[in-house]
């Protein structure tokens, strides 16, 4: 019985829901990277506006 291969868990190829994170996960933190500069910019501008 030792010949018989090892049964783990694999992420890779299941359905391809795997590569899916791969591809959603950085774009999803690149997205609220871009938001959060587009908020900084606009509370910055609004804050430029009103001057002294």
């Amino acid at each position: 019985m030792a010949s018989e291969p090892i049964r783990t868990v694999i992420l890779a190829h299941q359905g391809g829901w795997d590569e899916v994170l791969l591809v959603a996960g950085p774009l999803a933190f690149v997205a609220w990277l871009l938001w959060v500069a587009d908020r900084r910019s606009r509370r910055l501008d609004t804050s430029d506006d009103q001057g002294p």
